[in-house]
Order: structure tokens, then sequence, then C-alpha cells
């Protein structure tokens, strides 16, 4: 079977490779490796709409409870939601049914500890070898496990969002594509309460549309939408809301690296931009880093991953980072990305300042970029490491950029796709260059 944790958890496509009987084994596993002697222990375990989500639920829950533990079903939720839940619930660890931003037929596992963070890759590889070596054992029928419903989680993680923004939204003209997955529980509620003239959008799940030509990776019909309607802004979430991409009332793209520039610059205003510095990743736009140098903001670099960025932020005691992807996290009130929190903190900083989105988002000037997602096999995606047609082919993009562009090349942690990205001050040479080593790396690695 191979590893089960990537870079975000466990993925794959539900009931061929993510079945029921992994999930009750994971869940038996995840138990195990985190038992106390002393107590019984709990678990928060929530889902986003796919079809798969309930029934993988109630495996992880089953597991759980076989395992001695009880369990807090806390229902659709956002992955955010969950792992502030599990502190507030003062439960022992969370698990979020989810593949995000993936297609409806994947779903996935992320694990969190009992203060809201992802756990580490110590206790991953521990339920791993359990449940890989099936060395899980089984308890009595007097020491197993509950189930309970939350009836209020919705609603206690929408006060938590409301209780971190300083002022209203009121009178601001806001579409918000909830891309049919978990955000659809409390958008509304959220941008309602706190004031905006909201427009809800893609908030009708059928376990099948989660993603499906909408949300944070499909942001054209939102475009469009904001601009027929004069909007003053559209925001978009991902399947699991921990996502947030942007689109001011001209239509155009406000990404994850324009997000961080807007609210470093206003944090840092206030003074509460610790140590002046912002966390980023390898696909952090070359504009935010010249942005940051003209503002005198420090930036520390991580591989792509969001459990990355906050490691690095934990470890230097920063509290704004995130990724071009939208997975933006604000330290001070989040322990991990956040869409729903992203926005209205975006849009906080607009209303406060009487500008708009356009005005925010020219404190950075977005270097011309490019991408191709290559489709892989598994197989492919170890020998990318150690192909030479494919080091050479790098090693002549490096030379042709010379110091006027980069190129970053990655397997992806959640998909069998290998990314191709070229930056640089000349757009064609930039687009050039990433078609030219995408093509090699398909003539090499490509799914025979």
């Amino acid at each position: 079977m191979g590893r089960l944790f990537g870079t975000d958890g466990i993925r794959g496509k539900a009931n061929t490779y993510l079945t029921c009987e992994m999930a009750l084994r994971i869940g038996r596993a995840t138990a195990q490796v985190l038992e106390d002697d002393r107590r019984r222990l709990l678990f928060c375990v929530g889902c986003d709409t796919r079809i798969s989500s309930d029934m993988l639920c109630h495996s992880i829950a089953a597991g759980l409870c076989s395992a001695g533990a009880d369990v807090i079903i806390l229902g659709v939720v956002p992955t955010p939601a969950l792992a502030y839940l599990v502190n507030k619930y003062k439960a022992d660890s969370g698990i979020m049914i989810s593949a995000s931003h993936n297609p409806a037929e994947y779903n996935g596992i992320k694990i969190f500890g009992g203060e809201g963070y992802k756990i580490p890759d110590e206790l991953e590889e521990k339920i791993e070898s359990i449940v890989l070596d099936e060395s899980d054992s089984i308890l009595s029928e007097t020491e197993i496990g509950k189930i309970k419903y939350a009836t209020k989680a919705v609603r206690d993680y929408v006060d938590h969002l409301k209780s971190t923004v300083m002022n209203s939204l009121d009178g601001m003209k806001v579409a918000v594509d909830c891309s049919n997955g978990s955000s659809f529980v409390s958008a509304k509620t959220l941008f309602t309460e706190l004031g905006a003239d909201v427009t809800i959008l893609n908030a009708s799940p059928n376990g099948w549309n989660i993603n499906k030509n909408c949300g944070s990776t499909h942001i054209e019909p939102l475009r469009q939408y904001v601009v027929d309607n004069g909007m003053d802004a559209g925001i978009a979430f991902d399947g699991d809301a921990d996502r947030c991409i942007c689109v001011d009332s001209k239509g155009n793209v406000i990404d994850g690296d324009f997000i961080m520039a807007i609210c470093a610059q206003d944090m840092k205003e206030r003074g509460k931009l610790y140590k002046n510095s912002v966390v980023g990743t390898i696909m952090t736009n070359m504009g935010f880093e010249k942005f940051a140098r003209e503002n005198s903001i420090t930036t520390q670099t991580t591989k792509v991953g969001d459990r990355f960025v906050l490691e690095k932020m934990l470890l230097e005691g920063i509290n704004l980072g995130g990724e071009q992807s939208g997975h933006i996290i604000f330290n001070d009130y989040a322990t991990t990305g956040d869409g729903q929190l992203t926005a209205i903190q975006l849009l906080s900083i607009l209303k406060r300042k009487k500008i708009s989105l356009e005005q925010a988002a020219s404190v950075m000037t977005r270097f011309p970029q490019h991408m191709i997602n290559v489709e892989v096999s598994n197989d492919g995606k170890i020998a990318f490491y150690t192909d030479h047609v494919i080091k050479e082919a790098l090693m002549a993009a490096n030379e042709e950029f010379a110091d006027k562009g980069r190129i970053v090349v990655r397997p992806s942690g959640t998909e069998p796709l290998v990314r191709v990205m070229t930056e640089g001050e000349d757009p064609q040479q930039t687009k050039d260059i990433c078609e030219k080593v995408a093509n090699i790396i398909k003539q090499q690695l490509s799914v025979k």
C-alpha cells in the first residue's frame, strides 16, 4: 500500500483506496497512539460535503470507539472550525474527513492534536505503522467508547470568527463562493451578522458538486459575477474552506500573496506584525519579496504546505504566513489556514481604511508567472528525483533565466501531479520555459 500520509494527511479515491475498513483502522490506530492510561480520550470528528464523507466519518468514529475513545461528531464543518473546536471542547484530538480542493471522488483524513495543530510526523508514522502492520488490538465490550453529536459547532465557530474583527462590514457588497463545500454551513451567517450585503453562491452541495467549476480553484465564474453585479469584492473558498482567493470589483484575482501583502502592511502599521516578518513558501511570488523589502519586512521561506509554514511560524515566533494558493495563517486567532477568517480580516482592513480591494492590492506588483500541472504515475513521482533528462532540463532552464527569473518543479503532495512553475520579468520567456520543461517531464514520467 505504501506510505499513507502525504503533506496534508491521507488522500485517495473514496471506497477504492480510502475504504471504510482503512478509515476504521486509522481511527483505532490513532486512539492507540494517543492513548492515555489515566483517562478515556475524547475526539472531535468533522467532515466536508462529499458523498463519501458520512461513510468515512462514521467508520473513523467506529474505530475510535473500538479502541476505547469517546467521540463528538461535529457534522459538516470547515477544517479550521474543527481545529478551533478541538481546543474549545477540550478534546484530545480532532479528525477531519476532507480532500480539500480535490474533486468529489477523492476524500482524505487530517488529524489534529488537542491544541488544534496538525499532529507531527512522528505520530503520523506511528499510526501508519499500526495500520500497515495490522497490529492494532480490539478491546472488550466493556471498554468501548461512545458517540455524541454536537449541536452548536457551527455557532461556536462563527462566534469565534466574529470576535477577531474590530469593525463591522456594514455596507460592503460581497459575493461569496462556497464551492458547494463546508463553508455553506457558516458563510451566510458570518458575513450577514458582520453587516455585509452578501450574495452566497454555490452553497447547494449534493455530494458530487464540491469544487466542481466553482470555488478557489475555478475562479472565473466568480470574476464574472462580481463584475456583472457591481460587487465590491468576491470571496472564493475551497471544499473545506481553509483557502481563500479574492476578486476585486474589476475582476482582478487577488491570490494569497496579495492577501498576505495587504495584511502584513496593515499589521506592521498597527505594530501587530511580530518581528516584522512573514512566512511564505518557495512558490511565493517574487513580487511579494519585492514588496517586503520596500516595506522593511523580512521573509522566511519553507516548502509548499501550510503545515511547513506553520512550523516555521511557531519556531520563529511569527504571527502571519501563508501560501499563494490562499492558505493564510493568522496565528493570533487560528492554528491552521482559515479561508473565512482570512476573508473577514481582509474586508475589515478595507472597511477601516475606506479603500477598495484594488487600491489595497496596489501595494504589490505581481511578477509574471506560469504554471503547468503534469499528470504522472505514482512511480513517476518517485522517478522525478533521479531522472537525468529532467535534471538537465532544469539546469538549462535556470541558465536561460539567469538572474531574471526562476523555475520551481515539485511533485504534488496531495495529487498524482508534478507541478512546474516559472516566474520572471519576461512573460513570453516565462511561458516558453514552463511549457518546454513540462513537455519533457510528460515524456519522461507521464501515465502510460
